[in-house]
């Protein structure tokens, strides 16, 4: 990771971004992207992991937090360590998963390609972590987080995408427990 994208100041909300390897559209079922849930919620229970804003779309993460217990990147790797275990799982163990073999073998060779591995990836390399030091920076990548299923078609208002917190800065009850942005 060049200098260029390293986390810096653990006390600033970071926007942070990671995909699927290939960019797999994986996150199209709702058991795959509770995996996700789950692990947020855990990191946010048990490492200090504070969730300012978030997107799941079909082939990547969109996220933008902070802390206060565990260092960012640490969180991030033990999340994405997990949850790559545990959704090779899930696809493993899917009784209506049309494209298993597929997937398994995709994360393999991808795995394969990479020596960092052992024998699977589910995830690409990087994060890209961008600092929020100023309020025009959060207010765009916010506006760009929660615009992106209104962009790629899924939905009309960013409020109507249930796997964003779009709803609770509309208002309304959303999946995770946010922090909101000041």
């Amino acid at each position: 990771m060049g200098s260029k994208y390293k986390i810096r100041d653990q006390s600033l909300p970071y926007f942070v971004s990671f995909a699927t390897v290939y960019w797999l559209d994986l996150f199209i079922r709702n058991e795959y992207r509770e995996v996700l849930l789950d692990s947020i919620r855990y990191c946010q229970k048990e490492k200090g992991l504070e969730v300012y804003a978030w997107c799941i779309m079909t082939s990547h993460v969109h996220l933008i937090i902070g802390t206060s217990g565990n260092k960012m990147e640490d969180i991030l790797r033990d999340f994405k360590s997990h949850t790559s275990r545990m959704l090779r799982k899930s696809i493993a163990e899917h009784p209506q998963e049309s494209r298993r073999e597929w997937l398994l073998w995709m994360m393999e060779r991808a795995g394969k390609k990479n020596g960092n591995n052992k024998g699977f990836q589910l995830w690409q390399q990087d994060n890209h972590p961008i600092e929020l030091w100023e309020n025009y920076m959060r207010n765009q990548k916010l506006e760009y987080l929660h615009q992106n299923p209104v962009v790629s078609g899924f939905v009309s208002l960013a409020q109507d995408y249930v796997y964003s917190s779009a709803r609770d800065y509309a208002g309304e009850k959303g999946l995770l427990e946010i922090k909101f942005l000041e």
